[in-house]
């Protein structure tokens, strides 16, 4: 069985890298990518899931729901995106909003405003209900965590984990508004 573990990011704020508790699991499905680090045709028309409809959130801005029941297990949809070299990432993006999926080599993240798709619009939860999973083959998946019903919104939790020491502002770009009884009043990780 696969453990579950986390992403330490360079901290850019939360605003710039994210991501979240989740488990490797041993094999997946080949997806073939440029040299540009972006999907090739043949597989962008895959990107899209008929499971999935995005609109406004109570949570935050855009969000995703499940348009029709999906059961505990399912693998709903592939976080997609451009692969780009962590030290690439400027220190500061122009989005506030921008999450980049931080792989666990440590080295890549996947930058969804390019060729990415509606997994970028996951919004967090202290109580989660899908869970994020990098794969072997370096693809990151997210899994439901229990039933979901048609209508109710995906979250994950995006325990961010930084690398530098955690100041007031931080803390404040990084407030979580998931609203669950159980809210931690962060999107960072809990250590």
């Amino acid at each position: 069985m696969a453990q579950t573990k986390s992403i330490s990011t360079t901290q850019r704020s939360c605003r710039a890298a994210l991501f979240a508790a989740r488990r490797t699991r041993r094999g997946g499905s080949r997806r073939s990518f440029g040299d540009d680090g972006s999907l090739t045709k043949a597989d962008q028309r895959l990107k899209h899931s008929t499971l999935l409809e995005v609109r406004a959130s109570r949570v935050h801005g855009l969000g995703v729901f499940a348009a029709k029941s999906i059961r505990k297990g399912t693998r709903i949809i592939e976080y997609t995106g451009k692969r780009i070299l962590w030290n690439d990432v400027p220190d500061d993006l122009d989005d506030p909003h921008t999450f980049l999926f931080g792989l666990d080599d440590g080295v890549h993240v996947i930058d969804p405003a390019i060729g990415g798709n509606e997994a970028r619009w996951i919004n967090h939860s202290c109580q989660p209900n899908c869970e994020a999973i990098e794969e072997e083959d370096e693809r990151v998946f997210i899994y439901a965590l229990r039933d979901l019903r048609p209508g109710e919104e995906l979250f994950y939790d995006y325990a961010l984990e930084m690398d530098e020491p955690v100041t007031e502002q931080l803390k404040k770009d990084c407030e979580c508004f998931c609203g669950v009884p159980e809210c931690r009043r962060t999107m960072l990780s809990v250590k």
